[in-house]
């Protein structure tokens, strides 16, 4: 296919280019079955998988993110899994470097790339690239960090609320970097970080990409990441939280400060009870995903299909998708 005139580019921005790489995306809500889908998808068409759960990217945090296994990874080459240590977070920007290097690595070898993630940011910057923003002041940070320490950061969360709740709504409440970051952009330019991040939506779109979205009942969404909560606990899940604490590893602070570990750390300090750390794992854990739903059905470009029936449609899409031209 012939690259598109100058004047049809200008009139549609997101039109691909001819040699632009295909990369198919597998997303959802946790516990709707994206990594078995993944799995089906890409045995059937000779695809690699490039992580996209923020939480999978770190060594030793494995039950409690339900990371693929040994064995899946050796039936399908994994990427973006185990890659930092939970000592040194990871951000949005250095994410995207590496998924755009693993896409690359991926395509000059010949094969196919899936996506597959339920980090809602993470996937919309390496779909659409990410908004920089200005400069970092030293200033500004160390205010709002002053703040966080004699209010707390749920205190700053609820400023963000104020100025721009689409914001607030994705950033979790003891989320401090992304707070900080947030507010700091409003401070600098007047305009929410959300607005920022809304214009430069797809303006350096880098891969021709197909978006599947597996939906579930709600009922069923939601019994389901009960169940599964329960076998993490029995497969070991207190044990690795308190492994992770006795490394040194802070469940205050990224990425240890996510929901479950957060709550299961509160059992292992005596806190409350094991059985009130599930309970109120698994409620967290629900109104995460709900939130998902939400960012998933208000994405641009997202085909969904129904995670318990949509294998073959699914692989139907993504098989068409593959073969024709950019």
């Amino acid at each position: 296919m012939s690259r598109p005139p100058a004047s049809a580019m200008a009139e549609n921005p997101t039109a691909a280019p001819a040699d632009r790489i295909k990369v198919g995306f597998i997303v959802g809500p946790t516990g709707s079955g994206k990594s078995a889908l993944a799995m089906i998808v890409a045995e059937r068409l000779g695809a690699e998988i490039v992580n996209a759960d923020s939480r999978q990217l770190y060594a030793g945090m494995d039950i409690g993110t339900a990371k693929p296994s040994a064995e899946e990874r050796g039936r399908v080459p994994h990427h973006l899994i185990d890659v930092r240590t939970p000592e040194r977070p990871l951000d949005v920007a250095e994410f995207v470097a590496m998924g755009r290097a693993a896409i690359l690595d991926i395509a000059r070898r010949g094969r196919k790339a899936l996506v597959v993630g339920g980090s809602g940011f993470y996937l919309r910057a390496l779909r659409g690239g990410i908004f920089s923003g200005p400069s970092a002041s030293s200033e500004i940070r160390a205010e709002l960090e002053e703040i966080a320490a004699e209010r707390g950061i749920p205190f700053l969360h609820d400023e963000l609320m104020k100025i721009d709740p689409p914001s607030a709504s994705r950033i979790q409440r003891n989320d401090l970097y992304r707070i900080v970051r947030a507010l700091e952009v409003h401070r600098i330019t007047g305009i929410p970080i959300s607005i920022h991040q809304e214009r430069h939506r797809f303006a350096e779109r880098e891969f021709d990409t197909l978006t599947i979205a597996l939906e579930v009942p709600r009922a069923q969404l939601y019994d389901g990441i009960n169940k599964r909560f329960d076998a993490m606990v029995a497969e070991g899940f207190v044990e690795e939280v308190r492994r992770l604490v006795a490394a040194g590893y802070s469940p205050e602070r990224a990425p240890l400060n996510s929901i479950g570990y957060r709550e299961v750390a509160s059992f292992i300090r005596g806190e409350i009870t094991l059985a009130e750390a599930v309970d109120l794992a698994k409620r967290k854990t629900r109104q995460f995903a709900k939130r998902q739903l939400t960012w998933f059905h208000n994405e641009e470009d997202v085909t969904w299909v129904d995670a318990h029936r949509g294998a073959e449609q699914a692989l139907m899409r993504f098989e068409e998708f593959f073969s024709q031209p950019s």
